[in-house]
């Protein structure tokens, strides 16, 4: 072999080594300095949806109705059953956002009653019995859904007191309750025993977390929604529940 041959070898060894050691710099680069082979694909992250996926199968059996507090015509077709904290943001969401478009479209027109029932989650909501113990005392009174409303419209008060037992004897005032009555309610726990049905309930039925929903309609038709789901969801199904 030729010296010149030699050299041609060494040269095309050379430019093979060197195109290698650029494509695993380019590459280097192109994903933020960590050295990949070039066939590895970087995943990313997904995007969190806008909106959330359609509820899941149901994990439960329907609850009784007739139990809790209730808005709306005996006779309505459609029964919701809200299963609700009062300290949950998520429950607050949905008293902002999907409550009164509800109460709107459907039970002031009579094609819905809406009942509710307590749930309170009071391993991570310290307020929460409280909060539900005050809403069923002033339901003793004629006016839950007077409490139902002022609680989540103050939430950010009254859930972030230490102890919220003046607070709540305020709220009772303004919405005109008898205060020695509430009071004494309160400090005597006398909803607990109907709290703890309702939980109870709640956990039969395959609530795990708040708030949780059953929609009963007509002929045997019913459906789970767990989550603060926008208006849409319970209008579509209360649409073809309705059909």
């Amino acid at each position: 072999m030729t010296v010149s041959s030699n050299n041609d070898k060494w040269f095309a060894i050379s430019m093979g080594l060197l195109g290698v050691i650029i494509g695993y710099s380019l590459n280097s680069f192109m994903h933020g300095g960590t050295l990949v082979a070039p066939t590895e694909q970087v995943a990313q992250a997904p995007t969190a949806p806008s909106v959330p996926p359609p509820p899941a199968a149901a994990t439960g059996t329907p609850p009784q109705t007739g139990i809790g507090p209730t808005l709306g015509q005996k006779n309505a077709t459609i029964t919701l059953v809200e299963f609700t904290d009062f300290q949950c943001p998520y429950c607050g969401r949905h008293f902002t956002d999907t409550f009164g478009k509800i109460k709107a479209d459907y039970v002031d027109t009579g094609k819905i009653k809406y009942e509710l029932r307590n749930f309170p989650l009071t391993q991570i909501h310290p307020n929460a019995m409280i909060g539900a113990e005050a809403a069923m005392c002033a339901n003793a009174q004629g006016k839950f859904w007077q409490m139902h409303d002022t609680l989540f419209t103050n939430q950010g008060t009254w859930s972030n007191e230490s102890d919220p037992t003046a607070t709540l004897k305020k709220y009772a005032a303004d919405i005109g309750l008898n205060a020695t009555k509430f009071a004494s309610c309160l400090k005597n726990h006398d909803m607990a025993s109907v709290i703890q049905k309702d939980q109870a309930d709640g956990s039969a039925a395959g609530i795990d977390g708040t708030p949780g929903f059953w929609i009963i309609g007509p002929n045997g038709k019913t459906q789970q929604i767990s989550g603060a789901y926008p208006f849409d969801t319970f209008k579509t199904a209360f649409d073809g529940m309705l059909q």
